[in-house]
């Protein structure tokens, strides 16, 4: 089994290893494109063709599935690209946790990128799943750069600005974009501040992620399987090894052992 997953950064390293704890055998491809980040400041137009060459390269490895573990590039691309690869190779988008985080009831928040935050997209699903609960849409300029440089005081002072926005009520925070899974924790010590209340819940999209792409493909989760699955990773089409602002985090160092000698894909 191969799940293959794409980015424009290393923010799909949350999702990554939700599917390798989940199938410690599975093979995995990560398709990223440093080369042409930050996608969230490109037009629609540009971002899904960023999207494309990513996913194709990604594709060449002849994955079972493919996952957009982006939430901006699942905003703009997902529909073109599921047009140009299904029913053959099936693509599993990433859609912010506005669902499970307003079924708890309210009042919540959602932290985005700029990009994502008052989009078309986002606010058709706080108008779906989050009807009748108070939703506080946050955007978080910096933080997604910040966490992709491993730049720590960046990441600080960008979580510590989003939580000032934040309502001090808030039941839930919902984190709209993948790169914040990686700083989950500071997330909830910045958000743990009421007197009397108690935290907000977390609500991200890995787990939820990962086991979608599984029932996709017909596999069930196996965590005891032996880990056999290696790690092929790719910077704008290149074969080479997790980048060092990778390894600053939990996920990273996980997958890092992963690593094995990757061929390049067949042209």
């Amino acid at each position: 089994m191969k799940i293959a997953l794409m980015d424009a950064g290393i923010g799909l390293l949350t999702t990554a290893a939700a599917v390798h704890r989940l199938r410690p055998d599975a093979a995995l491809v990560l398709s990223s494109d440093p080369d042409g980040m930050p996608w969230g400041p490109r037009t629609p137009q540009e971002l899904t063709a960023r999207a494309f060459v990513v996913a194709e390269t990604a594709a060449a490895h002849r994955p079972d599935a493919l996952i957009v573990a982006c939430n901006t590039a699942s905003v703009h691309a997902l529909p073109a690209l599921r047009t140009r690869f299904e029913p053959r190779l099936p693509v599993i988008g990433t859609v912010p946790a506005i669902k499970p985080a307003a079924a708890g009831g309210g009042p919540i928040a959602v932290w985005a990128t700029p990009a994502t935050t008052g989009s078309p997209y986002q606010r058709g699903l706080i108008d779906e799943f989050a009807r009748g609960v108070s939703v506080t849409e946050v955007p978080c300029p910096g933080l997604s750069s910040a966490v992709e440089s491993g730049d720590e005081a960046a990441t600080i002072r960008a979580v510590a600005d989003a939580a000032a926005r934040t309502p001090d009520d808030v039941r839930a925070v919902v984190l709209g974009c993948t790169h914040y899974e990686l700083v989950a924790d500071r997330i909830r010590a910045a958000v743990r501040r009421r007197p009397g209340l108690p935290p907000p819940a977390l609500h991200g999209t890995a787990d939820a992620v990962a086991a979608q792409a599984l029932r996709r493909i017909g596999a069930l989760p196996a965590p005891h399987a032996p880990a056999e699955g290696p790690l092929t990773v790719l910077l704008s089409g290149r074969t080479a090894t997790l980048p060092p602002a990778a390894l600053t985090y939990e996920e990273g160092r996980l997958l890092q052992g992963l690593t094995l000698p990757a061929r390049r894909a067949r042209p």
